[in-house]
Formats: structure tokens, sequence, C-alpha cells
């Protein structure tokens, strides 16, 4: 199995994962387009990005749940930092800044993830799974902030 292997991922997740992806990409072209849909999409794209922000943060609530012993400030902090994060993006802050904001959320919560992977909290599929969708979801954010400075 290599580093870039799916094929331990159960095929439900792998199908929903990459599923979750659409709404990165599909408002791409809204927000390189006509400057009458720009707005919308982004808006769409930013809240979007947040929410996926802070599912990411409760896949580890729900591993604490499931685990007493990581039952702490630490576990249960980071859980909801990534919501924190999604709120303060796409509610309070400007495009710009919130598209950074959400890229640097994102790949943090992929660190995360690798950690807890390593730490034996997760198993070694979920990094698998992780580890593109993390790149897939970033690449669209950072396109569209190339957008929002141009």
């Amino acid at each position: 199995m290599t580093a870039f292997s799916l094929d331990g991922v159960p095929r439900p997740a792998r199908w929903l994962g990459f599923a979750g992806l659409l709404p990165f990409w599909l408002a791409l072209p809204g927000i390189w387009g006509p400057p009458a849909n720009a707005g919308f999409a982004l808006s769409a794209q930013l809240s979007y990005a947040a929410v996926i922000l802070s599912f990411l943060g409760a896949v580890h609530w729900g591993r604490a749940l499931a685990a007493p012993e990581q039952q702490d400030w630490h576990v249960l902090g980071w859980s909801v930092a990534p919501a924190i994060m999604g709120w303060l993006a796409a509610a309070w802050m400007d495009p710009a800044p919130a598209l950074i904001l959400l890229i640097v959320g994102h790949w943090a919560a992929f660190v995360v993830d690798m950690r807890a992977v390593a730490a034996g909290r997760f198993p070694r599929w979920y990094l698998q799974l992780r580890r593109p969708l993390a790149a897939l979801a970033i690449l669209p954010l950072a396109l569209s902030l190339t957008a929002v400075w141009s």
C-alpha cells in the first residue's frame, strides 16, 4: 500500500469524502466568473468551508465520547476550535482574511489528524483518506484567494 493508496479506506467513506469536495469546486466558476455571481459563489464556498472545518473538529469530539481516557482539555479543546475558526471566517471577516483563516484551519485540522492517527486514536485508513481530501479542499480555497486578490 503506497502513501497515496485508498485501498484500505472503506468504500462509503471514500465516496462520501470525495463527494464532499464538490461544493468547494463548484463555487470556483462563479468566483472566477462574472462579478454579478462572484459574491454569492464566494459566500457559498466560505460557508461550506466553515461547515466542513467544524465537522473535522467534531470528529475528535465524537472520538472522545467513545474513549473516556481522551476526554481532556487538549482533545475536547481542539474539537471545538475548528468550529470557532469557521464561524469567525464566515461571519466576521472580509473574504481574503476569511479564506486565509479557512486555509490555515483546514491545514491545522489535517496536521492534528495526522498526529491522532500516529497516536492510534484513529484508524490508518483515516489518514489515507484525509491526505487527498485536505489537499483538494485547500486548493480551491487558495484559488479563490487568488481571485479575491486579483
